[in-house]
């Protein structure tokens, strides 16, 4: 059974920076994508950020471009969002997501979610 948790939400002022990690458990099999998405108060939930685990091809939200990296490490199945310059329009509850076979920027092809960590960004 695979398990996400998700960290290092919090509280921060427009223009601080956070970093979110993401560790998957559980199998030893890498997975094939991990993302990031993030849900705001009466909102979809939007897609953030995504990594290609083999050859670390990277996908982002046009918001975010310039601001957030995604990064991995391998060898701990982990995902990690660097978050600069933070907006009050970041604020929401931010999940990661993994997938074996696939993995885009849709939250349909992602079969394993975490239990999402809350960014609050105050103006």
């Amino acid at each position: 059974q695979v398990q996400l948790v998700a960290s290092g939400g919090g509280l921060v002022q427009a223009g601080d920076s956070l970093r979110l990690s993401c560790a998957g458990s559980g199998r030893t099999r890498s997975f094939y994508a991990m993302a990031w998405f993030r849900q705001a108060p009466g909102q979809e939930r939007e897609f953030v950020a995504a990594i290609r685990w083999n050859g670390g091809r990277t996908y982002y939200v046009d918001s975010v471009k310039g601001r957030f990296t995604i990064s991995k490490d391998n060898t701990k199945n982990t995902v990690l969002l660097q978050m600069n310059s933070l907006k009050a329009e970041d604020t929401a509850v931010y999940y990661c997501a993994a997938d074996f076979n696939y993995g885009g920027t849709a939250a349909y092809e992602y079969d394993y979610w975490g239990q999402g960590t809350q960014v609050t960004v105050s103006s």
